[in-house]
């Protein structure tokens, strides 16, 4: 019965705690970036079979996907979390950091991919009294945005229909126990763009604004704002920020090409139009008063993550359920996820949950001293758990 579930849900999960940390300490120490996450994927794999879970055909050539039939009928739910890190150094003296130079779990998908691996612990310990079925999904590739689009366009949802979708982040600036999430709009659509800047270029001796491609980048970058500047959603600010700014070879050179990569996130695809329109204009302007080329190019983009009302609703009362866990209705932020391309297919609900080291020294996401306790994959396997388990009982 589900009820039993809930009510040994504290002692399950200080049975699984243990080795889903170890793995979460594993996973930090060998980061690998997106669709080069093949040790990754192997240890997935290696102990979804060690815990008695049916391995499915990965769509991608990394992750993994497998599924568990409750003893009882009941509803569909797929559980996703991403596996992929940054190229990031990271710089922490924590016993288990990144072995891999130039790379490091910089967002927390080590958190994710460990608490869905206990999850996987939890559901199989209890199979026997569950209803419905369940499919686990660890999705390469979310830090370029295309990981999900990647498996879904091969067939995944195909393969496995499922009736409602629920996954969790992890968030340093948030304390442990804290689990937030929102019906609709819970993140912001995103795009990655580039913009090439060409120009003369020549001797720095001899370097005037026309042709000046520094120049014109140096000028472009601090007026993304301006782009995104009035549009707001329930009182967040859209945003456009450069991210790489790649110009010059030599100091006594002025190039004749440079490169802007940045993001641009809105909420609404009017947002999104009105802002890529303001884009457009701001590189005219540039072009026009550095007589450069500005050209654009949209490299990836992903819809808002979007929660279903009626299984947002779920997954919060059954993370409320959780021991140790406060729930509260989050606003709307303005970083993207893919997993939005999951809810494009099913009704989902992504959950946030605070990992924030205690001694204050969590640092920002995607930084190279971010750090996340321990205790968030035991909080976030607990309310994923919780969620999946009603929702499939419905």
């Amino acid at each position: 019965m589900a009820h039993r579930f809930f009510e040994d849900l504290t002692e399950l999960l200080s049975e699984v705690n243990d080795p889903m940390v170890e793995i979460r300490h594993d996973l930090h120490a060998h980061p690998e970036l997106s669709y080069e996450e093949f040790r990754t994927s192997g240890v997935i794999r290696d102990r979804l079979v060690a815990l008695g879970w049916d391995l499915a055909p990965c769509p991608t050539e990394t992750g993994a996907v497998a599924t568990l039939a409750g003893a009882k009928a009941g509803r569909r739910v797929m559980l996703r979390a991403d596996i992929d890190a940054l190229p990031v150094t990271e710089e922490s003296a924590l016993s288990y950091a990144s072995s891999t130079s130039g790379v490091m779990h910089a967002c927390g998908h080590d958190v994710h991919t460990a608490a869905l691996l206990g999850v996987a612990d939890l559901l199989a310990r209890r199979r026997d009294e569950l209803a419905g079925e369940f499919t686990l999904v660890f999705q390469p590739a979310e830090e370029v945005i295309s990981g999900a689009r990647a498996m879904i366009s091969r067939g995944l949802f195909e393969n496995h229909p499922v009736d409602a979708v629920i996954g969790a982040h992890v968030v340093s600036l948030a304390p442990l126990g804290f689990v937030g999430s929102r019906p609709g709009v819970m993140m912001s659509r995103g795009v990655t763009l580039a913009v090439a800047v060409s120009g003369r270029g020549g001797h720095a001796a001899m370097a005037v604004p026309e042709g000046n491609v520094v120049l014109a980048i140096c000028h472009l970058v601090p007026r993304l704002d301006e782009v995104v500047a009035g549009l707001t959603f329930e009182g967040v600010n859209c945003v456009c920020s450069a991210g790489v700014v790649a110009v010059g070879t030599k100091n006594n050179v002025v190039p004749r090409h440079g490169l802007l990569r940045g993001t641009l996130r809105t909420f609404t695809d009017a947002q999104g139009d009105e802002a890529l329109g303001r884009l457009n204009e701001l590189l005219g302007e540039v072009a026009a008063k550095f007589d450069v080329s500005c050209e654009l190019t949209i490299d990836e983009s992903v819809p808002a993550v979007t929660n279903d009302e009626a299984v947002t609703a779920i997954a919060m009362a059954s993370a409320a359920r959780v021991e140790g866990v406060s729930v509260i209705t989050f606003p709307p932020v303005t970083p993207s996820d893919d997993v939005s391309e999951f809810f494009a297919q099913a009704p989902g609900c992504y959950l946030f949950v605070g990992g924030a080291m205690a001694d204050g020294s969590s640092g920002m996401h995607h930084a190279p001293d971010f750090a996340i306790d321990d205790g968030a994959c035991r909080v976030a396997a607990g309310v994923l758990a919780a969620g999946a388990v009603d929702l499939a009982a419905r």
